[in-house]
């Protein structure tokens, strides 16, 4: 398979669940707890098994749309086969060479923050895929960034959750405690570690008026996890 190099874990995971190459555990370790294993299967869901909140982000999704972060394309299908005009944006090549063999029409390996050849009525990440932000300062970046690719009054549609609840009452206090290090480990290869963010909506919705978005919040879980909505602010 092109494109799923020893660093490319993510890719090569989910090409092999795809193709059942002898697949194995995909583990997360992390800095602040046990490693988990992150299970593969959950890319390939279809409509009937996604939680609420990511069928109310589809059903917002409107015009030209970008699915940022779109991993093995399972939102992004559903979209394509609603006939609506969506494109899928991945970092990881093996992903989106996946994509394509599954049906996705249009694919681009590239990284969002590179990323600035086409404007778009929606952008979309889900599964906390704002997360690959890794931080507050990034995340600015970003909300700077993305108002470039955004057609006048295009929209940015995300989730996220509150995870103060892993400190047991001791938050950090020397950086934002929804900035964690993760590294993906799998077949006995490691990636790098690197940052990825959940954000409170507090904090968000603050972030967001002083970067010149307006915020909607869409949706809230059970579990401090929310959808929300951005739109450049008039």
């Amino acid at each position: 398979m092109e494109g799923t190099s020893g660093a490319d874990i993510f890719g090569h995971a989910l090409y092999d669940h795809f193709k059942g190459n002898k697949p194995a555990k995909l583990w997360i370790n992390n800095k602040y707890g046990p490693k988990e294993e992150m299970p593969v299967n959950i890319y390939f869901r279809d409509a009937v098994d996604m939680p609420e909140l990511e069928l109310v982000a589809l059903d917002a999704c409107k015009g030209k749309i970008l699915d940022i972060g779109a991993g093995a394309g399972s939102h992004t299908l559903i979209l394509q086969n609603s006939g609506k005009d969506v494109t899928a944006l991945d970092v990881s090549s093996g992903a989106v060479s996946l994509m394509k063999e599954r049906g996705v029409t249009k694919a681009i390996n590239q990284n969002i923050f590179l990323y600035n050849d086409e404007r778009f009525d929606t952008l979309l990440l889900l599964m906390n895929g704002i997360g690959l932000c890794g931080n507050i300062r990034n995340l600015r970046l970003f909300l700077r960034n993305t108002k470039t690719l955004l057609k006048p009054s295009g929209q940015l549609l995300f989730d996220s959750s509150d995870i103060s609840y892993l400190y047991n009452g001791n938050v950090p206090v020397d950086n934002y405690y929804g900035e964690l290090w993760y590294q993906y480990a799998y077949k006995g290869k490691r990636t790098e570690w690197f940052q990825w963010l959940y954000i409170d909506k507090d904090t968000l919705m603050g972030i967001s008026s002083e970067e010149g978005w307006a915020i909607e919040i869409l949706f809230e879980d059970d579990f401090d996890g929310y959808l929300a909505r951005l739109m450049v602010a008039e």
